[in-house]
């Protein structure tokens, strides 16, 4: 694939195809591109399910044994625990597995840390390590034409949903960021949640900009879809003004009586806003009623002890206390709610398993907690159970080290070596 003039991947090439095509064929259009450019037998994407434990392969072409279909749209799930794909999105480096023909050649497609998914190749001939940088390449330029793509189709929102969402699910669905990882010089960032049965109001939020990051993590209280009307409520409020230019504490008291002008009396939202300042490297944070943070330091798992004041919705007209927050180069922080607590949760012990997930990355971290909670409560959750993980690095703001849209530096596992099929 690589000659004297330099990579045989064009990816400008890959791209245009991606201007030509419909944004239903755009990814497919990109992987047939690339295939023959590689003279690959067979191209695919694979992109992660909700679950975060599984992959799902979306194909129209020709019928598969047990795949989910709609119209000619076919999803087929494949379980991550124990397999190569499960270890390429931990690791976040491509495998490479002999074949008596060939090779199998599998990367991720992954942005800013956020793994979107896998792409999976299978060449005539066992590829050089230059070769399988050029893959990776062209897998981390995918990633840009599927979050392009994405947005105009909902072939993929349906393809990664292995259980069809409940009118709840699907509003809260809405509250979530586009993304649920965030890799930057100075930190590394992920959320994660996992609902319950009957979905209980969690979100998370952030966002970044040149000079902070701003974090949210809410709890409406009640379920299904008088508790996620809630969340919109408090959400909406929250983003409005933030994006009006407010300070952590007028969002706060602007979101409060937001809620407590449009919902019905009784009810309320508990919550933490974090501001973390990039340029001091210092931290605030609002709590309104919730379950305190954790912080993992120099190897131990500390609650974090915050004023608590009432909910969001309880007092119009509210000015809520805006209280320095302890954050050190090397700090872990999970913001959680007390779905990870309380009813049938109550038998993990969160500091524990965060405790033993700290050679991990955050991504990593919130799906392990989020795997413990459900093994704690036999599969049965009674209350949605979200998290946020922050890893502060600190230094001043900077790029990051990146490899095909993730850090190397920051990864899951021991990198993966070329083995036997």
């Amino acid at each position: 694939m690589r000659g004297s003039k330099g990579p045989l991947i064009d990816v400008g090439a890959l791209l245009e195809k991606v201007e030509a095509a419909a944004p239903i064929d755009a990814v497919e259009a990109v992987a047939s591109a690339l295939g023959e450019m590689v003279d690959a037998r067979a191209v695919t994407l694979l992109i992660s399910d909700f679950t975060g434990r599984a992959v799902v392969r979306l194909t129209s072409a020709g019928r598969v044994e047990g795949a989910r279909s709609r119209g000619v749209e076919q999803a087929e799930t494949l379980p991550l625990a124990g397999t190569h794909y499960d270890q390429v999105l931990r690791t976040q480096q491509a495998d490479v597995q002999a074949l008596d023909d060939g090779a199998r050649v599998t990367v991720p497609v992954t942005d800013r840390g956020d793994a979107i998914g896998l792409l999976e190749l299978v060449l005539p001939r066992h590829p050089s390590a230059p070769e399988v940088a050029d893959i990776s390449s062209a897998a981390h330029a995918l990633a840009y034409v599927v979050i392009a793509a994405r947005r105009h189709t909902d072939v993929f929102e349906w393809g990664q949903r292995s259980q069809p969402f409940a009118l709840a699910a699907e509003i809260q669905r809405r509250l979530l960021p586009a993304s649920y990882t965030c890799e930057a010089g100075q930190f590394t960032l992920a959320g994660w949640l996992e609902p319950a049965s009957s979905v209980g109001g969690d979100t998370f939020d952030y966002t970044l900009d040149r000079n902070c990051l701003q974090v949210s993590i809410t709890d409406a209280v009640g379920h299904q879809v008088a508790a996620a009307l809630l969340a919109t409520l408090l959400v909406g409020g929250l983003r409005n003004g933030r994006r009006k230019g407010l300070d952590l504490g007028e969002q706060a008291r602007y979101a409060n009586d937001c809620l407590a002008e449009n919902a019905a009396p009784g009810q309320f939202v508990t919550g933490q806003l974090m501001r973390v300042d990039l340029r001091t490297g210092t931290a605030a944070i609002v709590n309104a009623g919730h379950p305190f943070p954790l912080r993992l330091r120099k190897g131990r798992v500390e609650e974090i002890g915050l004023r608590i004041e009432a909910p969001f919705g309880v007092l119009p007209g509210k000015a809520f206390d805006v209280q320095p927050f302890s954050l050190e180069p090397g700090d872990r922080i999970v913001l959680l709610t007390d779905g990870m607590q309380e009813r049938n949760a109550v038998n993990l012990d969160v500091a524990a398993a965060l405790a033993d997930t700290a050679d991990l990355h955050p991504r990593e971290v919130v799906h392990e907690l989020g795997a413990a909670v459900l093994k704690a409560t036999g599969g049965n959750l009674r209350d949605d159970a979200t998290m946020v993980c922050l890893d502060w690095y600190g230094g001043p703001p900077r790029g990051r080290n990146t490899e095909q849209g993730a850090d190397p530096d920051r990864a899951s596992a021991p990198v993966l070596t070329a083995r036997a099929g």
